[in-house]
């Protein structure tokens, strides 16, 4: 491995730890603006607000128009990260605390790195899967633990909002190459923003109260970075880094989020989830080393 690709690699993991630190607010932000919004609200409005912050973006810089096949792939993103996700993990928040929520979205990099396999050809190694699912496992048992060996109807709205974003995450990655990491979003955005306007005002709850700061707070962070910026560095990372390795990082966000849902949301930290998070970051490093071949 020459000094320009231990390099690449490197680059390619920051910017996919910056995505991975935008996304591990989501559920807590999710969270704040639920009373206000309602689910409908929290999980298309922001992408009224990201999809016009996207039409602008792409006005400015004058960008090309992407072909007819570019579009079609681009409806599966929309599908995934902008409809799948937001709506599904807004309906889980309704029922469960936002440290539980991370808890299942810690299944992401497995179902990352199999859409992996799927859509974007990649091989990883045995040793690749080991480590992702020793990962992966901690979390779901760790989950059960907390949840009284039970799995409620809102962790399968986690379940499926942890398959939504994986297809979104591994085709927007392919297309990452083809149009650049920003580009993809914003016109994921801008194709789902005249379905996401329609539902947001057909739909959504109206709030009786505008005055809480919070869930203001709440809605523009999943706005803003959730649906927008953090999808700037996670594309680039996946591009340059792989789908299924930097797609390993998403086992660090359980424990972003759980961190910062403690603070928001005084949710106690447990001695047995400093071990989970052990077990994870273990898994995270062996992850990295395991050989994955890109096509």
């Amino acid at each position: 491995m020459t000094i320009k690709t231990i390099g690449k690699e490197f680059e390619a993991y920051i910017w996919g730890l910056l995505g991975v630190m935008g996304f591990s607010l989501t559920l807590p932000a999710t969270k704040l603006a639920l009373p206000l919004f309602g689910v409908v609200g929290v999980g298309i409005g922001r992408a009224v607000i990201a999809g016009v912050l996207s039409l602008c973006l792409l006005a400015a810089t004058k960008s090309k128009l992407p072909t007819r096949h570019q579009t079609l792939r681009l409806i599966l993103v929309a599908a995934g990260v902008v409809f799948g996700f937001p709506l599904f993990s807004a309906y889980g928040m309704k029922y469960l605390p936002a440290s539980h929520g991370a808890i299942v979205i810690g299944l992401l990099p497995l179902a990352t790195a199999l859409f992996a396999v799927i859509l974007a050809k990649e091989k990883p190694s045995l040793g690749f899967w080991l480590a992702g699912a020793i990962g992966s496992s901690t979390i779901v048992f760790y989950s059960l633990i907390v949840g009284g060996g039970t799995i409620h109807l809102a962790d399968l709205s986690l379940l499926m909002s942890v398959l939504s974003a994986s297809v979104g995450y591994a085709e927007g990655t392919r297309l990452a190459k083809e149009m650049g990491s920003w580009r993809v979003i914003c016109y994921a955005l801008v194709l789902s923003l005249p379905i996401a306007i329609a539902l947001f005002s057909l739909l959504s709850d109206r709030p009786s109260d505008y005055s809480s700061l919070s869930a203001w707070l709440g809605f523009l962070y999943l706005s803003f970075f959730s649906m927008f910026l953090a999808f700037f560095a996670w594309y680039r990372g996946l591009e340059m880094g792989g789908i299924a390795k930097i797609g390993q990082l998403q086992l660090l966000q359980p424990f972003m989020t759980i961190f910062a849902s403690s603070f928001l949301f005084s949710e106690k930290l447990s001695p047995e989830m400093f071990l989970v998070l052990s077990i994870v970051l273990g898994s995270v490093y062996f992850g990295r080393r395991a050989k994955v071949i890109r096509n």
